[in-house]
């Protein structure tokens, strides 16, 4: 394929410090290098820091600009700063990461820079958005659908959303899941041992149903500790609620900065319990099952997806007791769940999606796309649902009566488990590991 210049907008950038789009832009963007084509990648400056930021990384041109610090307006801000770049330092195609952007696209058309936008998850059914930001990610799916040349949906339930919704037509492009022997060196840091404990790691956030498995877990008998990885910096009612939940037997670690333990965890789990519901395929999922980890998921048609017969699934507290007893009285079967799972993460190969995004590229450059875009116009589906309602493909277990809270005490309780932070002051290498 003749060399192409292609543009990657809408993250906070490279070298992948954050979450998946970041991560996808960096594996993505140096195969893309590798195979001939100029990558530029839009960055985000991380704010008091005084290194300067690097020109380029793994081949890729990196051009860094300013975002507003508040959580509304951070992506579209940058994005609007790197749209503007853009138009007057010209590629032949970009890819715009996340829906919320697509209010910029018609400076791109209007510019005549061919353009597909991966739309990510169900953004607007997250929480920490209130009814005023839940409104403008339904209004800005809309505007992707209309505005884009081309969709990317990054799991079949992303554009099956798409194609229910707004009978817009997508390009499945999942991540890769990397394939993981990471060994045990660094367990014996936390006093754990390999298959001696139940892992969760995710983002405090209602969508990841961390307090349901936190809960589920105290009401287990489970006599391996439950270790949570993880914290928000939006969310502190939240992350009171999941730690007032908890019993003696969880242990919070916070943010792991250091991806090697963060690998252990995963891989020697007993089981890695995750409880993502909305974002589409998800990267600490992929992770995990790289690591050969046994998962046991929230039940969606995401997760289903990824951990198909490798692993367990639940939707409330009892279905997690249920099931972490179930790993507790058959480790031979879930050793069985987690050779499965690294047989399904070999379907989740990077140079596979890069190939695909190439090819997409050269779709966009050729403009080997349809003139005339579906309307935008939306019809209901089953994800206007709330969350954790039964959808006809699969049925809630009954809903039990909530056990009692008991209130968060004043100092953190003793299985908290603070660990060292980077010496370095925080700055363009101290973004913490992916806990998405």
């Amino acid at each position: 394929m003749d060399r192409m210049s292609i543009a990657m907008v809408g993250t906070r950038g490279v070298p992948a410090r954050y979450g998946g789009f970041e991560t996808a832009v960096e594996e993505i963007g140096r195969r893309l290098v590798d195979r001939g084509h100029r990558v530029v990648v839009y960055c985000r400056t991380v704010p008091g820091s005084d290194e300067q930021p690097p020109a380029e990384h793994l081949g890729m041109e990196l051009v860094h600009l300013p975002a507003a610090r508040r959580r509304s307006l951070e992506t579209l801000s940058h994005t609007a700063l790197s749209v503007r770049h853009l138009v007057t330092h010209r590629t032949d195609a970009a890819f715009v990461f996340n829906a919320a952007n697509s209010p910029l696209l018609p400076v791109l058309r209007a510019a005549r820079i061919p353009v597909a936008t991966h739309v990510d998850g169900l953004e607007w059914k997250r929480a920490k958005w209130g009814g005023t930001g839940r409104r403008y990610y339904r209004v800005a799916e809309s505007l992707a659908v209309r505005w884009s040349d081309a969709l990317i949906a990054d799991a079949q339930g992303i554009a099956d959303y798409y194609t229910d919704a707004f009978s817009a037509p997508t390009v499945l492009l999942t991540y890769g899941a990397p394939i993981i022997e990471p060994g045990t060196g660094k367990l014996g840091e936390l006093g754990l041992e390999p298959g001696g404990y139940h892992l969760v790691v995710a983002r405090f956030e209602p969508e990841n149903h961390v307090d349901l498995i936190v809960q589920g877990y105290r009401r287990s008998e489970a006599t391996r500790p439950l270790v949570v990885v993880g914290s928000a910096p939006y969310a502190d009612e939240y992350t009171k609620r999941v730690h007032s939940l908890a019993d003696d037997r969880v242990r919070f670690l916070g943010g792991v900065w250091d991806q090697e333990l963060l690998d252990q965890l995963y891989a020697h789990s007993a089981t890695y319990l995750h409880g993502h519901s909305v974002g589409g395929t998800n990267p600490s999922l992929l992770r995990a099952i790289g690591a050969g980890a046994a998962v046991t998921a929230f039940d969606c048609s995401f997760n289903r997806e990824v951990v198909a017969d490798a692993g367990r699934f639940f939707r409330t507290p009892e279905d997690v007791a249920r099931e972490i007893a179930g790993v507790e009285a058959d480790p031979a079967r879930a050793a069985r769940d987690g050779r499965r799972a690294r047989e399904l993460a070999r379907g989740y190969d990077w140079d596979q999606v890069a190939a695909g995004y190439e090819e997409l590229a050269g779709d966009l450059v050729a403009r080997r796309f349809p003139r005339r875009r579906p309307s935008g116009r939306r019809r209901p589906t089953d994800a206007d649902l709330p969350l954790g309602a039964p959808v006809p493909e699969v049925a809630a277990a009954p809903a039990a009566a909530p056990a009692a809270v008991p209130a968060q005490p004043d100092t953190p309780p003793d299985n908290v488990v603070h660990l060292p932070t980077p010496v370095a002051s925080p700055g363009w290498q101290q973004y913490p590991a992916a806990q998405q």
